[in-house]
């Protein structure tokens, strides 16, 4: 009972309103199956699937509220659950940033959903590790790889009438490998809402190429040096400028959307004009469910539009306290791209650093998104058009604001980690020291 109908759910939460004395009530079930399989040293070690199904009941009186959260749905227990969250409400302090519950919505009709990913089965997981591990012994590598897989549902309900119900699936394959001597390592992934598009061994072919072409890497002095990223390096990046845009820390001095002096860079480019980016729940590659965490309908939104910032999320609290309307954070974010390959951006280099991953990223300064980290899993030198030789890694210290204005191309974009992003090529990026870890 993992999954649990449209009508189902309405039934549950309806009956769990039903019983409720609070001033208002809150109702949210979710649940789902969620299957993985994991290898190492080309051995699988751990396989497993797990249902669950929980309820969380919020109950508010004035501006206190109580939460309590069920996996059981019979009468009594849903009841009980009704009393206690009632019980911690009634003891709760005033939070002053309360906002009351929602009316009825309009969610528009999700895409999250694929029939391929929720057929996988335990017959799927195993030929799927085959699939990556085969071609690593044959060329004599070790891999190590997990595959995670999911397909559940959310419904909210809260007593002034709102009802909201959403079904999805995703997958998430990962594959690292590694040469037999440890000196060459290489990483590739995919994840998708449709398993009909993910294909182990193409992905795991990625990995492989690159673990042979990075075996006995040769340092060079740490500089400013162009490099290409991978879409997988960008996002790595990217990701953190897009969840930093947040209207309050914004409005109250301590963000990269802060002006010195008070007010916000709202409405001024800050990035090349080339730089446009937006979310869409209802985009093809990153459909997402229809309502935020608020229970705000989710729309298309720009953010940034030819370099310029057009948007920043608001709570429904600081929206109110700013007079504007609320604007929801987004769950995935689409970075348009250009034209170029990443054989065109290769080609183009005279010299260069080619970059599949980052990790171990660290904040050095929240105001001007100033982050630290590492290369890993395939870096390479270009010289003349040409990747030359593999290189030792680099600690980076680079802010996604300033990569953002040394564009010199863009790709097409593809989904990693949830978002769209390009290839992209961008000069005088920083890199400080050496690393010794492959």
């Amino acid at each position: 009972m993992a999954i649990l109908t449209q009508e189902q759910a309405k039934a549950i939460i309806d009956k769990v309103l039903s019983y409720a004395k609070a001033d208002e009530t809150e109702v949210t079930i979710s649940g789902g199956r969620t299957g993985n399989i994991r290898y190492a040293r080309n051995t699988v070690n751990t396989s497993g699937e797990t249902n669950e199904l929980s309820l969380a009941i919020t109950s508010v009186y004035g501006k206190k509220s109580g939460t309590t959260t069920i996996n059981e749905f019979d009468d009594e227990s849903l009841k009980r659950a009704v009393a206690r969250a009632e019980e911690i409400a009634a003891l709760a302090p005033e939070n002053p940033e309360y906002m009351p519950v929602l009316g009825p919505q309009n969610y528009a009709e999700s895409k999250t959903f694929a029939k391929a990913t929720d057929s996988i089965n335990p017959d799927y997981r195993a030929q799927l590790a085959v699939d990556s591990i085969q071609p690593c012994v044959e060329n004599n590598l070790t891999a190590a790889g997990y595959l995670e897989d999911f397909t559940g549902f959310v419904a909210t309900g809260n007593s002034k009438g709102l009802f909201g119900y959403n079904q999805s699936t995703s997958v998430d394959f990962t594959v690292t490998v590694r040469t037999a001597d440890g000196t060459g390592s290489g990483y590739a992934g995919k994840d998708f809402n449709d398993a009909s598009l993910l294909k182990a061994g193409p992905v795991t072919n990625i990995a492989v190429q690159k673990a042979k072409a990075s075996v006995n890497a040769q340092a060079i002095e740490p500089g400013k040096y162009t490099v290409i990223l991978e879409p997988m390096a960008a996002n790595d990046l990217l990701r953190l400028l897009t969840s930093a845009m947040d209207a309050r820390n914004a409005d109250e001095g301590r963000s990269f959307l802060s002006k010195k002096g008070g007010g916000t860079k709202l409405g001024e480019k800050l990035f090349d004009e080339r730089v446009n980016i937006y979310s869409d729940p209802n985009h093809p590659d990153i459909p997402s469910a229809p309502w935020s965490g608020e229970g705000l309908p989710l729309e298309k939104t720009t953010w940034v539009e030819n370099g310029v910032v057009k948007n920043m999320f608001y709570s429904r609290y600081w929206a109110q306290k700013q007079g504007v309307q609320p604007v929801p954070r987004p769950r995935g974010v689409i970075f348009e791209g250009g034209d170029q390959s990443l054989a065109d951006m290769i080609r183009n280099t005279e010299r260069g650093v080619l970059v599949t991953r980052f990790w171990y990223i660290r904040a050095v300064d929240p105001q001007t998104l100033l982050y630290t980290g590492l290369t890993r899993d395939g870096t390479f030198y270009i010289e003349n058009g040409q990747i030359k030789f593999p290189v030792k890694n680099f600690r980076f210290n680079e802010s996604p604001i300033i990569m953002l204005n040394n564009i010199e191309a863009m790709g097409k974009p593809e989904r990693t980690g949830g978002n769209m992003v390009p290839p992209m090529k961008i000069r005088d990026f920083t890199f400080t020291s050496l690393s010794d870890a492959v």
